[in-house]
Order: structure tokens, then sequence, then C-alpha cells
């Protein structure tokens, strides 16, 4: 009889510690694909196109849907967004991720 309470609730929390799993793969696949594309930016020879490709390719192959990438390169920064879905089991709302990186441009200077 016991079993009928616990065996769904055991079912239940195994199926949330998986979808956890999941998700926070999907966060560390975001994050690294941004920091990727922001070392790509970063330097002397680096494009904005470059880095985005990076990125796309990055989080498509960690299992990212809908990969959306926004790199903003100025003289002196570099700041890529990206955002993406990540799979899951059940949609509670926490399936869309945006992760961020940000560095200083590689610049020549004068010693």
């Amino acid at each position: 009889m016991q079993y009928a309470v616990i065996w769904p609730l055991l079912l239940l929390s195994t199926l949330g510690i998986v979808q956890a799993g999941v998700w926070l793969h999907g966060r560390n696949v975001a994050q690294r694909s941004a920091a990727a594309a922001v070392d790509v930016a970063r330097g002397t020879y680096g494009t904005v196109a470059g880095a985005r490709d990076l990125a796309v390719d990055l989080a498509e192959a960690g299992g990212l849907t809908g990969v959306e990438v926004d790199v903003r390169r100025d003289p002196t920064q570099v700041e890529v967004v990206v955002s993406a879905r990540s799979p899951g089991f059940l949609d509670v709302g926490l399936g869309r991720l945006r992760e961020q990186a940000s560095a200083p441009r590689e610049r020549v200077t004068p010693p």
C-alpha cells in the first residue's frame, strides 16, 4: 500500500533531478559559446560574423535550439549575448536561456 504513494514521488523526484541536469548542461553550453565568441571577437583579426557563427555552432552542437546571438563590438569592449532553448521533459518556463560574456578588446599600444 505504501508503494502506491512512494513510487510516484520517487519517479517524479528522479525526473526532476534529470531535468535539472539537462537544464544545467544547457546553461553551461550557452555560457561557453558566449565566452568562445568573445574570445574570437576581441582579437585583432576577429570579426563579429566569425564570433556569431562560432557561438551558434557550439550552442547547436551542445543540444540547444532556437539559438540567437548578439555580438556588440566597440573600440574598447566586446559583449556577446546568447539566447537559446534548452531541451527538457517538462516545460515549466525554465527552458529559455540567456547568457552573456564580455571582455576588453585586444589593442596594440606603443611601449
